[in-house]
């Protein structure tokens, strides 16, 4: 094997830390063409991510464990305690016990995706479990994923607007690595005056090597490696907010070396300060803030959303003030990552008030650029470990180059074949043209009863009473070939007279299904338009028997008819009014009656004795439908919960 390639194993055995390389890299290190990069990353990124992966598990125990629940192999104890605590792992459990089937790790990362709320309930307060006590379904986490999707990029997009269309990774290489072998380290890690000079990209990538800090053995203060800087340890701010969870974070950029069995010396991150937050603030299986809720529809009026009101504005409060306590570090932060999902969220975060900590104008504010999960400090760790870690991708680039323009190739020669292959379309005709346009404007004009405009259309463009619509063979036309067919198969009264006495409409058309325009009238109303037009056109006019339209019928007669027809109407429903009320009266007198003859009994008899609650309850719903029992129970529930609430509020 030759030294060159010895070294170069050697040098990526372990994970490159960004703010820590090894002089040999470092050295030689070169800024790419990005956009070749970009194409190279997007073949490789997952065998770059398996690399990683690979690199983690050094000093792995050399036993064999796994998770038979979760389809999981482990190298070592570390990995099998973090799976124990993960989202993955409770959901199958829950899963076993409902009876449910569970699922492998690609199959429930494939359904969670960057689901932002606990999946686990361990963290639900007790009226979320009073809600539904079930585990919520991946459909259910399904369908909110696309919107905490959508929240994500609008964040990102408001935060950093001029990486639209970038690349996250900046590509670099090594003469001390082999040729085929790039690094990947996150943009977000570079000011916005060092991308824009990606010449002197490797440059600035020297300038931002630190020195370890190495712990003393006493348990005293953890010390720098000897340097004659005096100012506080370079640093970042990370936070996430979002579905009720925030954690923050400030973690040192110098890594901390720490000593392990045999001698070993190994990288880890140093975090200076950390918090996290959760309140109840989001609708339970309905999504969202109860401040968003209220924006769109009113504000609700029970005990579950003044509790939500209330938890917002106390998650809003500890936030600040967290904030106020760590102004000084995060003044001096080189970055600020930030996700905060929802307009609610970013309000706590950069809402106007006295003393206002984050804007919006920051140019330190970056994004995650990745996919994240639910806010927590491991969370935030697990990303500040993603950020810092130098990603590793081996890919001929020639051979990529080449298989690239090669199935370029063979898609362009296939679209000529299939070009060549597709007999060309007919041409459509002037007249063809004309007509469809007329058929699309005259059909708009019925459906929406515009009888001036249509009349004013049919008179302008000289079209004929025999017009019939374009194409003949779709299945509306089919049906409706005419504008009277179309105005009487959508009951359209007025518009069927209108063509019958204006536009000289024939009566007599038959459609695809041999059917007249009266026989597709749909109301009374319609039918006795064309017994009207009958009378006002005269019987010598149209063949109106052809047309199955009855005999005539003036147009007084048929509004004396429909006046008649309303006024027994009216009659009718006065009279079941009047026959209701004797029937209640006369209810309330028998009952009267009979609490004064218990009361001249000279008591109570065993069969007046007073109702229990429950007996009353069933009193009250008897009669009712099922929907409407379960809403009444649902509104003495929430007037109790209520009456709870303000007795709280009151001690």
């Amino acid at each position: 094997m030759a030294a060159g390639t010895v070294i170069a194993e050697e040098l990526l055995k372990r994970p490159l830390y960004v703010y820590d390389l090894p002089p040999q890299i470092l050295s030689t290190l070169s800024a790419k063409n990005q956009n070749q990069a970009v194409a190279v990353q997007s073949d490789t990124e997952e065998d770059a991510q398996d690399a990683n992966e690979t690199a983690e598990q050094e000093h792995a125990v050399a036993t064999a464990s796994s998770c038979a629940l979760c389809k999981i192999s482990f190298s070592n104890v570390q990995e099998q305690r973090d799976h124990v605590r993960s989202d993955h792992h409770r959901y199958n459990l829950k899963a076993q016990l409902r009876g449910t089937p569970t699922y492998d790790e690609s199959q429930f990362t494939k359904a969670v995706g960057e689901l932002d709320e606990s999946i686990s309930g361990s963290e639900l307060s007790s009226e979320e479990d009073e809600g539904d006590a079930s585990q919520p379904t991946l459909t259910a986490l399904l369908k909110k994923q696309a919107k905490i999707s959508q929240a994500n990029d609008e964040e990102e997009v408001s935060s950093k607007k001029q990486n639209v269309g970038k690349h996250p990774l900046l590509w670099f290489s090594s003469s001390a690595l082999p040729s085929n072998t790039s690094l990947g380290i996150y943009r977000a890690l570079f000011s916005d005056v060092e991308q824009d000079e990606p010449a002197y990209l490797a440059d600035s990538l020297r300038t931002k090597q630190l020195d370890p800090i190495r712990p003393q053995r006493n348990n005293g203060p953890a010390v720098k490696a000897p340097t004659t800087q005096s100012k506080p340890s370079p640093h970042i701010f990370m936070c996430m907010i979002g579905g009720g969870h925030c954690a923050a974070m400030l973690v040192s950029l110098a890594p901390e070396i720490h000593r392990r069995q045999g001698g070993v010396e190994d990288r880890q991150a140093r975090v200076i300060a950390h918090k996290s937050f959760h309140r109840y603030t989001t609708r339970r299986k309905q999504g969202g803030s109860q401040s968003a809720s209220d924006a769109s529809r009113g504000a609700a009026h029970s005990a579950g959303s003044s509790l939500r009101r209330y938890n917002e504005a106390a998650l809003e409060k500890e936030v600040r003030e967290l904030f106020r306590d760590w102004k000084q570090m995060i003044d001096d932060a080189q970055f600020l990552f930030i996700r905060a999902t929802g307009s609610t969220n970013r309000r706590i975060l950069f809402g106007q008030y006295e003393g206002q900590f984050l804007k919006h104008n920051d140019p330190r504010i970056r994004g995650f650029p990745f996919s994240t999960r639910r806010a927590t400090q491991a969370e935030l760790l697990r990303c500040f470990k993603e950020l810092t870690r130098v990603k590793v991708s081996q890919v001929d680039e020639a051979a990529l180059a080449a298989a690239e323009t090669k199935q370029h190739q063979e898609e362009a020669a296939k679209q000529q074949a299939t070009r060549q292959q597709q007999p060309e379309k007919p041409k459509i005709s002037k007249e063809d043209e004309e007509a469809l346009l007329h058929t699309t404007q005259i059909q708009a004009f019925i459906r929406r009863s515009k009888i001036p405009a249509l009349m004013s259309y049919i008179s302008n463009n000289s079209i004929p009473p025999s017009f019939a619509f374009k194409p003949s063979d779709s299945q509306q036309n089919f049906r409706c070939p005419t504008s009277l067919h179309l105005a009487a198969n959508l009951s359209s009264h007025s518009v069927v007279l209108a063509l019958l006495t204006k536009a000289n409409a024939d009566p007599t058309a038959a459609n695809g299904e041999g059917k007249t325009p009266f026989e597709l009238a749909g109301d009374r109303a319609t039918r006795d338009a064309f017994r009207i037009a009958r009378h006002e056109l005269g019987e010598s006019k149209w063949n109106w028997d052809t047309a199955k339209v009855p005999s005539a019928i003036s147009k007084s007669d048929a509004d004396s008819r429909a006046e008649r027809e309303r006024k027994s109407a009216e009659e009718e429903e006065s009279n079941r009014r009047k026959a209701e009320l004797d029937r209640l009266k006369k209810e309330e007198a028998e009952r009267v009656a009979q609490t004064e003859q218990r009361k001249n009994a000279g008591g109570r008899t065993l069969g007046a004795l007073e109702k229990t609650p429950a007996e009353k309850r069933e009193e009250e719903m008897r009669g009712m439908t099922p929907e409407m029992r379960m809403r009444l129970e649902r509104e003495r529930r929430a007037r109790a919960a209520e009456e709870r609430f303000r007795r709280m509020q009151g001690n």
